[in-house]
This record gives C-alpha cells, sequence and structure tokens, in this order.
C-alpha cells in the first residue's frame, strides 16, 4: 500500500482520539478541520449576548471548507472560526464579513445545526463585534479606521448551555459539521478514487502544510495548467491524481498529526516513523539500545541488546505495520516524499538491532552506538574556534542529505557508504583542532564506523578489545602512535604543561609516512622525554614498542612506509584505551592498599 493509504488507515484506527485534547500533544483533526492558532478567543453566552474577549496562544482544529482550507488572496471565509477581517465589519469593505455571514447561517439553517453555531450567528449578525474587541484592546486600526491586525484568527466559547465552553473541545460539534459538509459536497458528482478504490466525490483542494517548516506546501498538487505541471501526459488535473475528499481529509490530517506528534526535522527535511495501530516505534535517528548505564565488556553490551529486542517484540508484535517516510519541501509550494518504505515490525527491529550490533564502540561511559546525527556532523562538520564548549556546525543542506542515506543504510541493511567512513577518519587525522570533548567524540564515531564498515564490506570483525597479535601493518602503527603519545604526556603532566604531544601535532604525517614520522617522534622522546621516565616505566614502555615493532618486522619493506589504511585508528584507540585503564587499575588498587 502507499503512503496515502496507510495515513487514512492509521486515521481510522486512531478514530478514539479524533479531536480529543491530549497534554503536549498535537490534536488529530476531524474530518473538514484543519490545526489552526488563533490570537483571540471570545466568549459569549447562549443567546449572542458579548461575555468577554481575551488574547488566546493555543493550536486547535477549526471547521473549514474544500475552499477556504488552502485560500490564498482570495476571499473564502471559514465556516466558524475566522480572521478579524472576516468576523468584523468594515465599513470600507464589508464583502469578507458577509461571506462569513453567509456560511455560518448555512450551517445553522441546516439538519446538523448546533445552538453554538446559532449563538454565534446571532453576535456576528448583531455588528458588536468591532466595538466590544475595541474595548478590550484586541483591535488596533490605522489613520483611516482600516484594521491593522485583521489576519489575527480569532476563535470562540459559548456559555449557558448543556455543553458550555471552547468550540474546539464539543465532539458533538465537530461531528455535526462535518457531516453538515460531508452532506453537502455528496451533491457533486463522483469519480475514481486512487486511495479507496471506490466512486466518491473527489477533491482537487487537498490541504497544505502537513508540517510547520513548510506551511503552504502541498503534497498532492496539480493546479498549474499552464506550464509543465502534466508533462504532457495528462489533459486535465483530475488525470493526473483524484482522490476522494474525505480520503483526503483523513490522510492528510493523520500525516501532520504524526509529524507534529513523534517527527523529526533535519533541516528543512522531516522524518516519520510510525505504527498504524499506534503501537510506540523506536525512532529511527536514535540508537536502538541506550540504557542509563552503558555495558563496557562486549558481551555484556550484545546480551543487554538482544534483551532489548526482545522487550520491544513483546509490546510491538512481529507481524504489525511499521511505516518509514521523509518529505522535503521542493519547492516553496510543493512537498515531495524523499524516502518511503513499509515493514513488518519484527524486521524492522531486527535491522534497528543489527545495526547497533555492528557500528559500536567505547565511549566514556561504556559501549554504545554512535547516534547517526552525531555521525553526520563529525564526518562532514567544522568546529567553530578552539574553546573547550566549541560546537561542531555543518550545514542543514548537507546534513538532511547524509542523514536521509544513513536512515537508508540502516533500514535496508545497505553497506555502510565508503565515502563517510572516509571523511571521519581523515577527519582524525588532525586531532589536535579539536578541543578535548569533540575529540573523544569524533574518535568514537570514527572507530565504531570503521568496525562497521569493515563488517559490512568484508565481513572481518573486529574485536573492541585490544589484539596485540593483530596481523594488520595499519593497526599496529596505530598502536606505535598510542604508546609514543602515552610517553610523551606522561612527561608532561609531571611537568605541569598542558600542551599537544609532539605524536599528535605529526598525526597526519604519521598516517602518511608512518615510519618517518615513527622515528621523528622517536628520537626526540629519546633526548627529552626518556632521561625523565623513572627505569621501570622507561623498561616497561621499550618492551612494549619492542613487541609493536616486532609485530612490525613480519611487513615487507616494500609496504612499510606507505600511508595507513584507516583501521589504524582502530589500534591507536585500543592501545590507548588499555594504557590508560591499566594506569586506573593500579591507582585504585594503591589506594585500596592505603587504606
Amino acid at each position: 500500500m502507499g503512503l496515502m493509504q496507510k495515513a487514512v488507515e492509521t486515521y481510522d484506527k486512531m478514530s478514539h482520539l479524533i479531536g480529543k485534547e491530549i497534554e503536549k500533544k498535537e490534536t488529530l483533526a476531524p474530518v473538514g478541520h484543519i490545526i489552526a492558532k488563533p490570537a483571540i478567543l471570545i466568549t459569549i453566552d447562549s443567546d449572542g449576548n458579548f461575555v468577554s474577549a481575551e488574547k488566546v496562544e493555543k493550536k486547535i482544529p477549526i471547521p473549514v471548507t474544500e475552499e477556504s482550507s488552502g485560500r490564498t488572496s482570495s476571499p473564502v471565509a471559514h465556516c466558524l472560526c475566522d480572521q478579524i477581517g472576516y468576523v468584523c465589519c468594515n465599513d470600507s469593505d464589508n464583502s469578507k464579513n458577509l461571506l462569513y455571514i453567509d456560511q455560518l447561517e448555512e450551517w445553522a439553517n441546516s439538519d446538523f445545526s448546533h445552538p453554538k453555531v446559532e449563538a454565534i450567528l446571532k453576535y456576528v449578525k448583531s455588528g458588536t463585534a468591532n466595538q466590544d474587541l475595541l474595548s478590550c484592546g484586541l483591535l488596533n486600526l490605522d489613520d483611516k479606521g482600516n484594521f491593522k491586525n485583521e489576519k489575527e484568527l480569532i476563535c470562540w466559547s459559548v456559555l449557558g448551555l448543556d455543553s458550555p465552553g471552547p468550540v474546539w473541545t464539543d465532539s458533538n460539534l465537530q461531528k455535526l459539521f462535518s457531516e453538515f459538509y460531508l452532506s453537502k459536497i455528496s451533491k457533486k458528482e463522483k469519480s475514481l478514487c486512487m486511495i479507496s478504490g471506490e466512486e466518491a466525490v473527489c477533491t482537487q483542494q487537498n490541504l497544505k502544510g502537513i508540517f510547520s517548516l513548510n506551511g503552504n506546501a502541498k503534497i498532492i498538487s496539480a493546479n498549474d495548467k499552464t506550464n509543465f505541471t502534466f508533462r504532457g501526459r495528462f489533459l486535465n488535473d483530475s488525470e493526473a491524481f483524484e482522490i476522494g475528499y474525505e480520503q483526503s481529509q483523513k490522510g492528510h490530517n493523520a500525516l501532520k498529526w504524526l509529524i507534529a506528534n513523534q517527527g523529526v526535522i533535519i533541516g528543512n527535511r522531516v522524518f516519520v516513523c510510525w505504527n498504524p495501530d499506534g503501537l510506540k516505534v523506536p525512532q529511527i535517528h536514535l540508537p536502538f539500545f541506550e540504557p542509563e548505564m552503558k555495558p563496557n565488556e562486549p558481551s555484556d553490551y550484545k546480551r543487554q541488546l538482544f534483551e532489548t529486542l526482545q522487550l520491544c517484540k513483546s509490546t510491538l508484535k512481529p507481524d504489525k505495520d511499521v511505516i518509514v517516510a521523509a518529505f522535503d519541501a521542493a519547492t516553496t509550494g510543493r512537498l515531495s516524499v524523499a524516502y518511503y518504505s513499509e515493514f513488518k515490525s519484527g524486521d524492522f527491529l531486527d535491522r534497528l538491532e543489527y545495526w547497533d550490533e555492528t557500528c559500536c564502540w567505547f565511549n566514556r561511559f561504556g559501549i554504545s552506538s554512535p547516534y547517526l546525527s552525531s555521525i553526520v556532523k563529525y564526518a562532514f562538520g567544522t568546529q567553530r574556534g578552539n574553546a573547550e564548549n566549541a560546537k561542531i556546525e555543518i550545514d542543514e543542506r548537507i546534513e538532511k542529505q547524509l542523514m536521509q542515506r544513513l536512515i537508508f543504510c540502516r533500514l535496508e541493511k545497505q553497506i555502510f557508504p565508503r565515502d563517510i567512513m572516509l571523511a571521519l577518519f581523515n577527519k582524525s587525522k588532525n586531532l589536535q583542532i579539536y578541543n578535548k570533548a569533540n575529540r573523544a567524540n569524533l574518535l568514537f564515531a570514527a572507530c565504531a564506523v570503521i568496525k562497521k564498515y569493515h563488517h559490512d564490506k568484508f565481513k572481518e570483525e573486529w574485536e573492541m578489545s585490544l589484539e596485540k597479535d593483530k596481523k594488520d601493518r595499519s593497526y599496529q602503527f596505530g598502536r606505535l602512535l598510542a604508546v609514543l603519545e602515552k610517553i610523551e604526556s606522561d612527561v608532561l603532566r609531571e611537568r605541569g604543561e598542558d600542551r599537544e604531544t609532539s605524536a599528535l601535532r605529526l598525526q597526519s604525517v604519521f598516517v602518511q609516512r608512518p615510519a618517518y614520522a615513527a622515528k621523528v617522534i622517536m628520537d626526540g622522546l629519546k633526548t627529552a622525554y626518556y632521561p625523565r621516565l623513572s627505569a621501570g616505566r622507561r623498561t616497561y614502555y621499550e618492551a612494549m614498542i619492542g613487541e609493536i615493532f616486532e609485530n612490525l618486522s613480519q611487513f615487507c619493506d616494500d609496504n612499510y612506509n606507505k600511508p595507513l589504511t584507516e583501521t589504524y585508528l582502530l589500534g591507536y584507540y585500543l592501545q590507548r584505551n588499555e594504557m590508560y585503564k591499566k594506569k586506573e587499575t593500579k591507582e585504585n588498587t594503591e589506594v585500596n592498599d592505603n587504606e
């Protein structure tokens, strides 16, 4: 099934939420309604007498017609809640007010009328709205008496009835309007709805603005009859696409509701993932497994990841549907579907779990999978300034494209993109340009991605614990760089000096010419730093360096000084992690012995 079919299905299954206010959630609009944000609330009694008027900031469902829902410059009135320019009389041009009264009268005089509608009609026809709003300081006039704030939306509350209060909380009123308008348009000619596959009254005025950043953009539009909309394939807009009015209302309102409540906006692209039954679905841009206390051992990580998978499958049964979609504004008036896919929840959850299993590494808190946004940011972003709190910034256009690629890769179990992996690898050659926090996050993301790329591309399993005998030249050189860095940092810390080590400053050279750079660094260490080490530590480091060089000796001399591959970063990280872990263990032991 397609996007709109699934949106309509979702709407029907969520019918118990239609028109219901839920705290911190946008309301699912009834058929014939849109979600709007009024500026003024007018309260009247059941006889149409003014009670009060006040400012209001609240998103509510308001009744609209097919024409008024997408109105632009041409005057078309809503049926109940509308702008000041329609509710109030304007001496110079009262055409909008007359249109508004006509709409109210048609509803009030129908079989679907409601006492609140009749009271509002009576009040509006009395012509006192102008003076009432002026007396409350809510109507602004220019020197000629025209409304300066004529586009501010007015909503209503009616007292003294069996169901007093705001009109948008009255489910019976909402139902009556939907029935009224559907009855009104039922007299129109019917045709085949491409959503339901049944004969229905169809519309070409589909709702706009399914997400907030592009309020005028439509996902379905074919109203340009003079240029290239149909590309010569069709004679008219109905041949291009025809959808029943009710189906259109349900589908668009469902998408608006889903995006507002659980969509993720990146750049000007929105990603949304949902189950039509309303069951909770893991977010596709976040790690699948994210406990408060992250495991420190790979075996614990895999076990907890599997347990999380089983827990999700117990609430989101494997045969349930999961829909994933991404929307982008192709132009100011057109919304494109940038991605769409349907999954069975069991397969969907397995794919999320597989990503977290293969794309994970150590960070400061334990083992986890990096955020997709973090991968993108550190691969193609730039640190602005050198302050310790400096953030990584990235162009939104680049960010949204890369996020979609990673989401697609994650959901479709594709090989991790090589260009993104290499971008992280290249950024990691110059760690000295980043502050400590960004440096740690970059290393974490880069190592996780390198591990995943080699798993996807070459079916290689790279352990998250140090493998001293790993038969990989780059890995062993990475270990060497970590040891050389640690020697210098030990001495600098003892001397109270806060500066980057020679190993880190020469890192980019080391990656291109490892044998040459290693010799330069080691010569400097022997002259300036070795004499400052205790005999025990000097012996310890010399033995470690000797072991690494022994491992390196198995590689051909012709390849010895060639540029390193990305796997050097894994050896560097793990050797570094091992040395600092041993240091922490030694310090803790000394503290316990002294207690």
